[in-house]
């Protein structure tokens, strides 16, 4: 079959046509913002990319062109493949017929930490010898790449709430219909789709309602959105987690998470030594451990399996250091995700003997961010940063509350003019945290090759 994969650049449109690749299907795509690392994938997998508004595919009509949830009416290919009456599907879709059918699904739901744990799980069932498939929304360091089809029973993805497709509202989510469902927390987020927090409670609960009788639920047992969705019916097992409260478990050894013993209802069942750090990544594995075990992998193997996890690319990724400068890469762009990154750098720098500052560097770019939904919020995520800087756009008409900050702001509305105040500021010590859900411009790179000359 031929596929045509509109907004193919996306790391879940991207991990798509992999999965359809790996199928054996004729795969091309097109998209307008296409960078590292899905454009590396995709080079690497021989899948042809196009400029978003070529129609040119259709010359030799596709058996069926799959539409990414970015694309809306209007957009020039949308338009000349609905008036040529070509075969369309969605994302979610394209993957719940095609592959998700006859597999034992993993889903991973939540507001944060969806691709860490789904990561995480992915890598625990193939330390298990499982070779489990996957689909997550960014690429695993263990792996290489953010999408496989597998050859177990087992097919991990991460499950997004946000909606399907311009002709399909619901969540990408009810698509799935897991037989093991993590919900690692629920907030606000999405402002551009959701009204408020009930709407998107009403979706998690579409989700629940998918989950058979004979899966299994997960959820932090103080995570009352959570709770809320399944006072509202749920006719499938649950297992809760916490630090102090619920089945699964974690006590500290370290107080940035670098080590924690784990508990199952109370009695011991073992110990995690790996790089990661955050209480956030504490309860992600705890998530880990508990969907892993559902699916059969003995505790012990799931614990020695997190030993071994190396993270995610772009989730406290760390770029490079120069002139005693580190730069780290994260995907943080929620109000939570800041804090708790910024939170878990601060304990390690803590246990540290190593002086130094934890610079934070941010743009507003998600939707909700633009919307001005966490201006309140914001000013408190960055509490753990030294100082704060910031790009951003005059076009966007966005003020940021720089008063409301306890530490020092500085905001620049080029990237070149940031790359240039950093490149002048930053001092020996200092760890540098640029968070972006998207490219950010290249900043990452092009400092480090700043610090690397100012060095020289």
């Amino acid at each position: 079959m031929q596929l045509h994969i509109l907004g193919i650049a996306g790391t879940f449109m991207g991990g798509i046509a992999q999965l359809a690749k790996a199928k054996g299907h004729q795969v091309s795509g097109s998209d307008k913002a296409i960078y590292p690392p899905m454009s590396t994938q995709l080079e690497q997998a021989g899948i042809e990319v196009m400029a978003e508004d070529d129609v040119s595919f259709l010359q030799s009509p596709p058996d069926q062109v799959v539409i990414g949830n970015a694309l809306s009416r209007g957009n020039a290919a949308v338009e000349a493949t609905l008036n040529a009456q070509q075969v369309y599907t969605s994302g979610p879709q394209w993957l719940a017929e095609n592959v998700l059918h006859d597999r034992w699904v993993i889903a991973i739901a939540g507001t944060h930490g969806k691709t860490t744990t789904s990561s995480m799980v992915a890598w625990i069932l193939e330390y298990a010898g499982l070779n489990p498939g996957f689909l997550i929304g960014g690429v695993p360091q263990n792996f290489g790449v953010s999408a496989r089809l597998g050859e177990s029973p087992f097919f991990v993805v991460e499950a997004d709430e946000y909606d399907t497709a311009f002709f399909d509202k619901r969540s990408k989510f009810v698509h799935y219909h897991p037989r093991t469902l993590v919900m690692n927390n629920l907030e606000f987020d999405h402002a551009d789709i959701f009204a408020d927090l009930k709407a998107i409670q009403t979706q998690f609960h579409h989700l629940v309602r998918t989950v058979p009788g004979n899966g299994l639920i997960i959820y932090p047992a103080d995570e009352t959105n959570l709770t809320d969705v399944l006072e509202q019916g749920c006719w499938t097992p649950t297992q809760s987690l916490g630090l102090e409260q619920g089945d699964w478990q974690a006590g500290l050894l370290q107080e940035d998470g670098s080590a924690f013993s784990v508990f199952f209802q109370g009695k011991l069942v073992g110990q995690v030594h790996w790089s990661m750090t955050g209480l956030h990544n504490v309860q992600n594995a705890l998530s880990a451990i508990a969907a892993s075990v559902h699916a059969g992998v003995p505790v012990l193997e799931t614990i020695e399996g997190l030993c071994q996890f190396k993270g995610v690319q772009r989730r406290m990724s760390k770029v490079g250091e120069a002139n005693g400068i580190t730069i780290y890469d994260d995907f943080a762009h929620h109000p939570t995700a800041i804090r708790l990154t910024l939170q878990g750098l601060r304990k390690q720098m803590n246990q540290s003997t190593r002086p130094g500052r934890l610079i934070a560097v941010f743009e507003p770019r998600s939707n909700t961010m633009r919307l001005g939904v966490h201006k309140d919020t914001l000013p408190q995520a960055f509490i753990d940063a030294d100082a704060v800087y910031a790009f951003i756009d005059p076009a966007w008409n966005w003020p940021l509350p720089v008063d409301a900050f306890s530490q020092p702001v500085t905001v620049e509305n080029s990237y070149d003019a940031l790359l240039d105040t950093l490149a002048k500021d930053l001092q020996p010590g200092d760890q540098v945290v640029i968070m972006s859900n998207g490219s950010f411009g290249g900043l990452h790179q092009k400092l480090l090759g700043r610090l690397v000359q100012r060095k020289e």
